[in-house]
């Protein structure tokens, strides 16, 4: 920008920058482990999917989630549930339990 277009700017032609950029901030809610919710009815309201940090080849789901009143957020590289909540994406929020059968995770 220029010296000129920048004393142009006002405080109210400026976009928020929560208003774009959504996925850059915490989401937020209290971190809880995947073993601390299974089998208990939540109500899922966001998530997000970015790269693993732990398994450098894999996604990880980050699940935002309503639970006795209180928010939370989950983080999980489980690709069962990544794929699930990817195919459900356009009804959030829904209510749901996650369940573990056999060696893997996925909303019931």
């Amino acid at each position: 920008m220029t010296l000129d277009e920048i004393k142009n700017l006002t405080i109210d032609t400026c976009p928020q920058f929560a208003s774009f950029a959504r996925d850059k901030l915490p989401m937020p809610g209290t971190k809880r482990r995947l073993d601390e919710i299974l089998n208990h009815e939540i109500l899922v309201t966001d998530f997000r999917i970015t790269k693993s940090k732990k398994n450098t080849d894999g996604d990880c789901l980050q699940l935002q989630f309503v639970m006795d009143d209180a928010v939370f957020i989950v983080f999980t590289g489980s690709a069962v549930l990544i794929d699930q909540i990817q195919s459900a994406a356009e009804n959030i929020p829904f209510r749901s339990t996650i369940v573990k059968i056999d060696k893997y995770y996925s909303f019931s």
